[in-house]
């Protein structure tokens, strides 16, 4: 039997980690069963989702968090929250707050919540301990000098002149730079590693920086930080991780993540100066989540919010969790896309249409059907009685029949879609136009007569006359029409204001742009398109996050806007075509 401190690859022999198995599962899943049947971790499954509060979270990890949160529901294990707060300059209860909020939206609990900062003195402790094993070495050079002296993947590097000092010096200057004494760069602390490794990560790595800023969970307790290749596997080892997921970049960080955690074990044992041999987790990598016409880089989003490009970090444009909350996207769409894509070893793109297939699937059965009118033009019926209103059956959602029926007003004055009327119509153009009848959604058939203009000769009202008979939107003499289309009665109809959203860059590869290069130039001008509109009232007391299909145009849900306003604003969420699926369906 293995020992939960062992490293061997786990990974099975058979098909490529980064393709599906042929039971449906994935290459981590499949270490975690070869692990449970081996008993290398004692049947145990701990995992982590170790988010820097430096940013509000994406869409890409969401991915990570039903990646980490999932494993430890299916088997039965646990996952911590687990903030990465060993850079004090870029972090803020702000974010802290938006983390955790975004991973209970998604549906998730953490069996505990834990800081990097918790293990401060711990990780100290240990970096004492390699000075004293000669593996740590308090250097002088500046950051711009180390990178000099790195070397190439083809050129060894250069030791630092300061490599050699004794173990007695290196222990005196740690000492001071944790007292303070020394400037924000001054010095670091050094792993002594290997200048000549083909891994550039193993070349003397910096485990410690001298930064003289208070910090949210330690105050000034500290003056010197890790690095994050030199806390990430303690914190994993305290917590007791048994399976340390990561996204792909780390993996030529793994051979760090072992040795770190390897030098403090070495010379470990029951009975020794140094104590027992500490755990040391396995660390798994995957592809992150990129999607098309989105940047997902953290610096950049931050950008776009101090700029004032975008509202704010939940502006709905935004990929992060809390922009698709803001939109009306639900956490049941985006697990479901996560699960779909699953995960694998090979970076990629996915089509954000993707995406937005999933949140149809799942607004569809949930989204009860209301009628809006985004650019209206007045329809008159000349033979309906004036001031008559009668109310309409309409169906609240024909995915679920428990969701009932509304009543909808009607009257001799509507409002349509200006694109729903043509004076002179184009070729197989059905909807209204004079001497043309169409069917009114729930209501009659109505045949155009003549249009009023104004004095610019812009078109103000169609008029048009009805047949009472066809109530409900049947003939009873069996007449057909080609074209039915939804309306809102003027006199009842609510005013809203409906933000239109697009893609937030017009690059289907948005990430990829030259180095140096304004990568703003990719954004679209037209990504945001705010218009005045017209809801039937049935929405009048909607709260803000309430989710409707307005027909014909797509899923809106209610902005918090309107709670500061006292006007309903209305995000769309994604609009109803589905060009994903024709596109799946094609190369199927």
């Amino acid at each position: 039997m293995t020992t939960p401190n062992s490293k061997q690859d786990t990974r099975p022999a058979g098909n490529p980690p980064h393709l599906p198995s042929p039971s449906g599962t994935d290459f981590i899943r499949e270490i975690i069963n070869q692990d449970n049947q081996t008993g290398k971790w004692a049947g145990r499954v701990a995992t982590r989702f170790p988010p820097e509060p430096n940013g509000y979270l994406h869409i890409g990890h969401a991915k990570s968090i039903c990646l980490n949160f999932g494993i430890a529901e299916e088997y039965r294990g646990s996952c911590n929250l687990r903030y990465d707060d060993t850079n004090p300059a870029k972090e803020e209860e702000e974010y802290v707050r938006s983390i955790e909020e975004d991973v209970r939206w998604l549906g998730f609990k953490w069996a505990g919540r834990y800081w990097a900062s918790d293990y401060f003195q711990t990780m100290y402790e240990y970096a004492v301990e390699l000075i004293r094993k000669g593996k740590a070495y308090v250097c002088d050079l500046s950051a711009e000098q180390v990178s000099q002296m790195r070397g190439t993947p083809t050129r060894p590097g250069k030791p630092s002149p300061y490599r050699d000092r004794s173990v007695e010096e290196n222990l005196d200057l740690f000492d001071r730079m944790r007292q303070g004494e020394f400037p924000d760069g001054g010095k670091t602390l050094r792993a002594k590693i290997d200048m000549a490794s083909p891994n550039l990560n193993l070349r003397d790595p910096i485990m410690y920086r001298i930064l003289h800023a208070s910090h949210h969970n330690t105050g000034d307790k500290w003056c010197i930080y890790p690095m994050y290749d030199w806390a990430h596997g303690f914190e994993d080892s305290v917590e007791k991780i048994t399976h340390s997921i990561c996204t792909l970049e780390f993996e030529n960080h793994r051979p760090l993540y072992d040795w770190f955690i390897d030098a403090v074990n070495e010379g470990r044992a029951p009975g020794s100066s140094f104590g027992q041999q500490i755990w040391h987790p396995q660390q798994i990598e995957f592809a992150r989540l990129n999607l098309t016409y989105t940047i997902l880089s953290k610096r950049k989003l931050l950008t776009l919010v101090k700029e004032g490009i975008v509202r704010s970090w939940d502006d709905p444009r935004m990929p992060t969790l809390s922009g698709f909350r803001r939109r009306g996207y639900t956490p049941e769409a985006i697990r479901a896309f996560c699960k779909h894509i699953g995960v694998n070893k090979v970076n990629s793109t996915v089509d954000i249409q993707l995406l937005e297939f999933f949140l149809r699937e799942d607004l569809n059965k949930r989204s009860p059907r209301a009628m809006a009118v985004i650019r209206p033009l007045k329809l008159v019926i000349d033979n309906y009685p004036e001031g008559q209103t009668e109310y309409l059956d309409a169906v609240n959602n024909p995915e679920d029949p428990a969701a009932g029926l509304r009543k909808v007003p009607f009257s001799k004055v509507l409002y349509i879609e200006q694109d729903d009327f043509r004076q002179t119509p184009p070729p197989k153009y059905y909807r209204l136009h004079p001497g043309n009848e169409v069917r009114l959604r729930y209501a009659y058939f109505v045949k155009c007569t003549h249009v009023v203009k104004d004095a610019a000769g812009n078109i103000t009202e169609v008029h048009c006359t009805y047949d009472p008979a066809t109530r409900g939107g049947d003939s009873p003499d069996g007449r057909k029409v080609k074209s039915t289309m939804h309306w809102l009665s003027a006199p009842h109809a609510l005013s809203t204001e409906i933000r239109l959203y697009d893609h937030l860059f017009i690059k289907e590869d948005a990430e990829d742009y030259p180095e140096g290069a304004d990568w703003k130039v990719n954004l679209n001008p037209k990504s945001e398109e705010i218009v005045s509109a017209f809801v039937e009232p049935s929405v009048k007391d909607a709260a803000p996050g309430a989710r409707y299909q307005f027909e014909r145009h797509g899923y809106f849900c209610v902005d918090p806007d309107t709670t500061k306003s006292g006007v309903l604003t209305f995000n769309r969420t994604v609009s109803l075509k589905d060009t994903w699926a024709k596109i799946a369906k094609a190369q199927k």
